[in-house]
């Protein structure tokens, strides 16, 4: 009779997300591993995962891992499997009242932002300063989460030198204060429902408030063209002292997500298998489908990600400049 290595049973979460669905719900299997899988608002989870370490494999939050990091080892390895990106700063939003008109109006306004070191604040802020001279302390920051509910509250942060920031009072929230004159910006706005965001007001359903940028889209091409940076926000870890005992962990949880990618590039050419054959596609479109706009690995994303270490070091978050070897797992940094 054969004998079979018992698979590992491993806790994860993961946000909900197209590349995580098919591994929530086990159609997809990493070799050698039960994983018991579920979906968590990015919010929570990052906090739960800083604050608790529930999770044996997790998405996190980049900047807060480079930031931990920077302070020491830290409890996480990460993968170089990322499911979110966003060209986040052409999200901010203004009050039509604020006499914002163009980024550098920001200067002297009053911005609220859920967390001050979030991936997509330090993007955001990274950009305004890159790309308009506005300089994180140009501004007067308000925050949302509480030290005790925050990312920060469990890497122990403070305001940077020079940048002026106040918590937000529990007795309200970026969402009304907003809309109550109190606040001229908001850097990201999060309303959905979850442990640590409190605003659930529907801003952009408000004709009193807008986009910074007229046209969100343009500007994400703008940016885009002008860099060939496709900002990431999340990417994946595994609990160190686990991948120190089963190093093979990383390359099955990776091979894993790129597994979905292929299945879903099939899918995807399928699915416009008529549109080519009727010439409502043409070749040109077909050409530019086969570039992975969001590939995973580290030579695809060296970039982005020594981009983000750069603004997390640049804003005063990371006490160093982070190397990519800090973070990743060694078996993957030549993916």
């Amino acid at each position: 009779m054969a004998l079979t290595t018992p698979e590992l049973e491993l806790s994860a979460a993961f946000t909900p997300n197209e590349a995580a669905y098919p591994v929530i719900d086990g159609r997809v299997r990493p070799a050698g591993i039960r994983l018991l899988a579920t979906d968590v608002h990015a919010s929570e989870m990052y906090w739960r995962q800083l604050k608790f370490a529930e999770f044996d494999i997790s998405e996190l939050s980049i900047s807060s891992l480079i930031i931990s990091t920077a302070n020491g080892p830290t409890e996480w390895v990460a993968l170089p499997v990322f499911t979110s990106r966003r060209f986040f700063h052409t999200g901010v939003l203004v009050r039509r009242a604020a006499g914002i008109e163009t980024p550098a109006d920001l200067r002297g306004k009053r911005i609220g932002v859920p967390e001050y070191q979030q991936t997509s604040a330090v993007w955001s802020r990274g950009i305004l300063g890159d790309d308009f001279g506005v300089r994180p302390e140009d501004v007067v920051w308000y925050m949302e989460r509480p030290p005790e509910a925050s990312h920060g509250g469990a890497t122990g942060f403070t305001p940077p030198p020079g940048v002026e920031l106040h918590y937000i009072p529990p007795a309200t929230n970026m969402g009304q204060m907003m809309v109550d004159g109190e606040l001229d910006a908001t850097l990201l706005y999060l309303r959905d429902a979850n442990l640590i965001d409190r605003s659930r007001i529907d801003l952009h359903a408000r004709g009193d408030i807008r986009t910074l940028f007229p046209d969100p889209k343009a500007e994400a091409k703008r940016y885009y063209a002008k860099t060939g940076l496709f900002p990431i926000n999340h990417t994946t870890v595994v609990r160190r002292t686990l991948l120190e005992r089963h190093p093979w962990i990383a390359e099955s949880i990776y091979d894993t997500f790129a597994r979905v990618k292929e299945i879903q590039r099939r899918e995807r050419d399928e699915r416009l298998e008529a549109y080519v054959a009727t010439g409502l596609l043409d070749a040109a479109a077909v050409a530019q489908l086969a570039r992975d706009p969001v590939p995973y690995g580290i030579a695809a994303n060296r970039r982005e990600l020594e981009t983000i270490a750069r603004y997390d070091y640049e804003q005063g978050l990371a006490k160093r400049l982070v190397g990519l070897d800090e973070i990743f797992a060694s078996s993957l940094l030549d993916r």
